[in-house]
Parts: structure tokens; sequence; C-alpha cells
């Protein structure tokens, strides 16, 4: 069976599940949504602090603080200097797990060249919150993407805080050189793990290896702008593929994940990319695939029992494309059923997160972006 007929059977089945998720009872119960805050522009990332408080990410360079009652508080001052432009900019943030005692954040970025050229990468820093919270002192940036390369497109840029403490960090392929994702020599698309000074773990698979980078944890990667860590501490990603192909990975140290190689999308306009085959030995197949591609953001594992057993466990994904949040069940690392949730499609899904409350909060991606927490009915 050809890639085409292969697609629309998959894209059918999709739909067949989807158009059945309303008859599923009280294990599907539909959510409500409340507006914590609005008037952020094109928000990016959202992590949370003591006393019900965010801090929120602005793509074109902005970091906010947003107080219990949905208050923005000014810019936070001494950011470091952004590529911002086309989906470079501020991207992702995270809060360390010790934040009550350190007020540590990360945030990676688009970060130009020095001398002022037209190249950038993806980067990751680290800084303080001031306790005022107006800004960030003791900045430190513990990674740079390498090469730099001129171009507005595919940064990657979510960062996750494994159980032992390193942090991953995706990084996209920059589109122009996609090739550089089955190289070792270069961090285009790759996934890293690094210590929280900056350092390379002894135990990462391509320490001591001649012509490979340390930093590396997994390669193959296209674009990956989100990720998370699952329940038993594995860490989970989605990527963006071409024309369809668009993927969740698990990925595992030193492993391959076949980008440009494999692939279950296309070019833009049709054609094949890389062999044109969808398997290949010693490349890891995704957990999932979409075709047609719904353009992945953000996810998140629910762990909390706050709407209902049969959400407890369920993996949520943000869809840019169609404007909808897609719950996901699972069972034994595949996907048994997906579920539209805030299906109007009126807003790009940028990033979903789990609360400290235990409820699901959502960041939506529009030039009046606005930040959702949603409340079971």
């Amino acid at each position: 069976m050809n890639l085409r007929n292969r697609s629309f059977l998959r894209s059918l089945g999709s739909l067949l599940v989807l158009a059945g998720c309303g008859l599923a009872g009280a294990a599907t119960a539909q959510v409500r949504t409340e507006t914590v805050a609005s008037g952020l522009e094109n928000p990016w990332g959202v992590a949370f602090l003591p006393e019900g408080r965010f801090v929120v990410t602005e793509k074109p360079g902005r970091l906010r603080l947003v107080a219990a009652d949905g208050k923005l508080g000014t810019p936070i001052q001494g950011l470091p200097p952004i590529a911002a432009g086309g989906q470079g900019g501020l991207l992702d943030v995270l809060a360390d797990s010790g934040f009550a005692q350190n007020r540590t954040l990360y945030f990676c970025y688009s970060e130009p060249e020095t001398a002022g050229g037209s190249a950038n990468s993806t980067a990751l820093a680290r800084a303080r919150l001031s306790a005022d919270g107006t800004k960030l002192e003791a900045l430190k940036v513990l990674f740079s993407q390498k090469p730099k390369v001129a171009s507005r497109a595919h940064f990657g840029c979510r960062i996750v805080e494994a159980r032992d403490g390193n942090l991953f960090l995706t990084l996209g392929d920059r589109f122009s050189r996609k090739d550089d994702a089955q190289t070792l020599d270069n961090h285009h698309g790759k996934v890293v793990r690094i210590a929280k000074d900056g350092s390379v773990p002894k135990d990462n698979p391509f320490v001591g290896k001649p012509g490979a980078l340390p930093e590396i944890w997994s390669y193959g990667h296209r674009n990956s702008q989100g990720a998370t860590l699952a329940p038993d501490g594995r860490f989970w990603m989605t990527e963006h593929g071409p024309q369809g192909g668009d993927e969740i990975n698990i990925p595992r140290a030193g492993v391959n994940h076949g980008w440009p190689v494999i692939t279950y999308g296309e070019n833009y306009g049709g054609g094949k990319i890389g062999e044109g085959i969808t398997r290949k030995d010693g490349m890891e197949q995704p957990l999932h695939y979409w075709v047609p591609s719904i353009a992945p953001s953000g996810m998140a594992f629910l762990t909390s029992d706050r709407y209902g057993a049969g959400w407890k466990g369920n993996l949520f994904v943000g869809s840019l494309k169609f404007g909808y949040l897609d719950r996901i069940e699972l069972k034994d690392d595949k996907v048994v059923a997906e579920h539209k949730l805030l299906a109007d499609g009126r807003a790009r899904i940028r990033d979903v997160k789990q609360g400290p409350d235990d409820l699901l909060y959502v960041l939506t991606d529009e030039s009046d972006g606005k930040l959702l927490r949603l409340r079971p009915n």
C-alpha cells in the first residue's frame, strides 16, 4: 500500500475516533475554560511560581510575571539579546524544581550572532528572578546550539527537568540543514542533555566518542515544540513533520529517530523526502504519527484525578494548525483513542501544563494571547 493510501486510511480512522468521543459518557466529560490572563502577545511558554503566580514568555522577546488574579506585570528586565522573527524569539521557560529556595528560571530563545550578523541558533540560559519579580539576576548562558545559521525556522526549544536534575532541550534542524540531523558533529535536529550548570553529564551516550558532540542525547529529529516528563520519569516529545508525519517520540540515549531518511510525511507540494520510506534498520519508529499534520505544540501528562478517572494518565497535546487540545488515551505506550477539546478552532494552542492545583492550563498563540485554566464541568 502506498503512502497516500495509508495516509487516507489513517486520517479516516482518526476522524471516526474523534467523531465518537462524545459518546463515551463520564470518562470524556467536557471542560469549561476560564481566562486567567489576556493581552499576551504570542505567548509561547508558561511556568508556575509560588503563591499562584505564573511566568509567561512572549515570542517577540518579553518575559511577563502574571499575578494570581491575572494582572500582567511590566516586562521583566535582564534578558539577553534575542533574534525575534519568524519562528524565533523568546520561547520556552521552566521554573527550577527548587524555585521556592533558589528563584531560578531556565529559558530558551533564538540567540543572534554576537557580531551582529544574520545567523542565529537556539540557546538555553539560567537566571535568578529578583525578589520583587522585576528583573533577572546572575544570568548565565548554559548552552548554545552549533553551528549558527541564517534561518528563521525550526528552533525546537522545549525544556524539561528530569528526575535526576539534568535538563533536556529539544533542538530543531533549522529547516535548511535537515541532513545535519543524521550527523553527530552538530546540534541540528537533536535532543541535548546537560546539567544545571551547563556541564555535560558523564553518562550521556556520546561522551568520549570521536566526532560526536557530548551534549547529544538523541538525534534524527526535525522540530520539536512539545516535550514533557511522563509519570514514570521518561522523557517524551512531539515533533513537527513536513507535510504529514507529525510524531510522538520517547527519545532514549543514543537513539536515531530517522529524520530525514525516513518519515511518514512528504515534501510541501508533494514528493518524497530522504529515501521515501517509513522504516529502516537502526532507526526508531515513532510511538504515534499524524497524517495529515496537526502541528503539535506543548504536551503534558495529567497525573491528577480532578477530571475523573477516565482522564488520569492521559496525554494532552496542543494543535497549532487546527486549534484544539488533543486528549490522548494510551495503553502500553500505544495511542488507543484521541479526543478533541476546545475544538472551535479559533485559537492556536501553543502550550499545555498541569498546574500545582492539579488543573490543566493552556496558552493560546495569538496577538491577544490568553492563559486559560480548564475546569471540569
